[in-house]
């Protein structure tokens, strides 16, 4: 009796070792395919490859599942040699994953449970689950439901309607402010809301652009060039009237701008 389930246990086994190879032969494909072909990879093939894992997974639990298949939980592995040195034959078997079968790895590939800080997270998110009604867990299910269907009809709608959407929500938004467009218009222009500490001190002269500011008390001098030949020049700004052949006459425009300098307040007039 003992040596028929010895045998059993050895070929279920064996029958499961070849199912994991397998699968890990199909992840290996699968993955070498993803860093080496992604530019020819198509998405109904990343879907089969899906689909072949999926089916070699379920395939391990109906033999896990199955009566003939004696329970792994009641076997017990015991290591017996643990040595810190390096071991080529595990190394080999591993494919050099598992160089060292010592006192620090052990505890983490032969662990049967959880580690203890994932343990007791599973506990505080079962506690909290047990707290939460039916009413509460149902209303969060139907939010979380819109959620994932909102979400859905937005990937699913045409490219040219969600642009056609985002053009309309940029135009209808407003990218200024009219009241501080308002504010900066009447501060540049009229110099609205401006305090004083911001003007320049002193009178702003009065005047036509291009004149600088005009002597108190009179007219303004303008120098006048009197030359006897062709080369008279006429006071600045005013027209050109030369006489010439005519030596000793004054001309009548160099007159008039003499009389209007004799009341104003310049040194030589005193």
């Amino acid at each position: 009796m003992q040596q028929r389930e010895e045998k059993q246990l050895e070929a279920a086994v064996e029958s499961l070792a070849s199912r994991v190879a397998h699968v890990k032969n199909a992840l290996h494909n699968f993955i070498y395919k993803l860093e080496n072909e992604f530019e020819r990879l198509t998405w109904p093939s990343v879907l089969d490859n899906f689909a072949l894992l999926s089916g070699q997974l379920n395939t391990i639990n109906k033999l896990l599942k199955n009566e003939k298949t004696p329970s792994f939980r009641s076997q017990v592995i015991i290591p017996l040699l643990l040595s810190p040195d390096r071991d080529e034959d595990l190394a080999k078997l591993t494919e050099q994953r598992v160089p060292v079968f010592s006192h620090e790895i052990v505890p983490d590939y032969l662990r049967t449970k959880p580690d203890p800080e994932v343990e007791e997270q599973e506990k505080q998110l079962a506690t909290e689950g047990a707290r939460i009604g039916p009413e509460a867990a149902q209303k969060q299910i139907q939010t979380l439901n819109k959620l994932c269907s909102s979400l859905l009809e937005k990937l699913n709608n045409p490219r040219d309607e969600r642009e056609a959407e985002n053009a309309a929500l940029r135009q209808n938004k407003p990218s200024f402010n009219p009241t501080d467009t308002n504010a900066l218009v009447g501060a540049v222009a009229f110099g609205k809301g401006l305090s004083n500490k911001c003007r320049p001190p002193g009178p702003v002269a009065s005047g036509l652009p291009g004149q600088g500011p005009m002597m108190s008390g009179g007219p303004t001098l303008q120098q006048v060039t009197i030359g006897g030949g062709s080369g008279q020049q006429a006071p600045m700004g005013g027209p050109v009237n030369s006489q010439q052949g005519q030596p000793g006459k004054m001309p009548s425009s160099i007159k008039t701008n003499i009389k209007s300098a004799s009341g104003s307040m310049h040194p030589y007039n005193r």
